[in-house]
This record gives structure tokens, C-alpha cells and sequence, in this order.
């Protein structure tokens, strides 16, 4: 089990894709690293329902496995496939994740920073 904090992006409508199988699609946009990342993750069966109650842009905690499979085409090529099912969301009160623009890199990362402070040991 994984577990990702963020802000929902995108909200899709839930999918009947056969007689005996839904799901739902939506997008969270996790900023805790350098580059926000936009995520899908999907909900199936009883489970869609859980979106219903979220909002664009709040911040949500998302409970998720990973799931692969393997699918063989009718040519016989072989190709793997992953999906993000979620089995609980949560909305996050009282605290916010952190959206792209609280994030900028420390001085010592800085390209200025490197060339200012004459760092040219280069061997060339």
C-alpha cells in the first residue's frame, strides 16, 4: 500500500466500461519534489463514489496499490501495463500540500550561485 498527498487536478466522470465493471479516473498533482508531478489514479466499482465529495484543487490524501498486468496483442506482442488503484481518499483540513510555486531551489543548487562563486576547477 502507497499513500500520496496532493492537490486533484482534474475530476472525471465515472466510466461504465462493461456490464459488470466501472471506474473512475482523476488527476493529483503531487508537488513535494523539484517538478510537480501530475499522477492518475483510478477508482473501480463501489469505490467511485468516493470522488463525489472532493473538489478541484483540494487537497486530498490518496490511498493506493500498484497494480501491473501483462496483455499479449492479437499479433502476439507482449506489453505490460501499470494502474494506481485507490481504495481510500481522504480530504486533507486544517494544512495544504505544497503547490508548485512554494517550491524553488536552495542557492546551492543554483546555476547563478556556481558562477558567481568562480567554481571553475574544470580539467579544460
Amino acid at each position: 500500500m502507497f499513500t500520496l498527498n496532493g492537490i486533484l487536478k482534474v475530476k472525471n466522470d465515472t466510466q461504465q466500461v462493461s456490464e459488470k465493471f466501472k471506474k473512475r479516473e482523476f488527476v493529483v498533482t503531487d508537488a513535494s519534489g523539484m517538478y510537480p508531478q501530475d499522477i492518475l489514479f483510478q477508482l473501480t466499482q463501489e469505490r467511485t463514489d468516493q470522488l463525489d465529495p472532493v473538489n478541484v484543487n483540494d487537497t486530498i490524501n490518496v490511498s493506493f496499490n500498484l497494480r501491473g498486468r501483462e496483455w499479449t496483442s492479437p499479433s502476439g506482442e507482449v506489453k505490460y501495463f501499470n494502474s494506481l488503484d485507490v481504495w481510500k481518499i481522504e480530504k486533507v483540513t486544517g494544512g495544504a500540500a505544497p503547490t508548485p510555486s512554494d517550491i524553488t531551489p536552495s542557492s546551492a543548487d543554483s546555476v547563478e550561485t556556481l558562477v558567481e562563486e568562480g567554481d571553475d576547477d574544470l580539467p579544460f
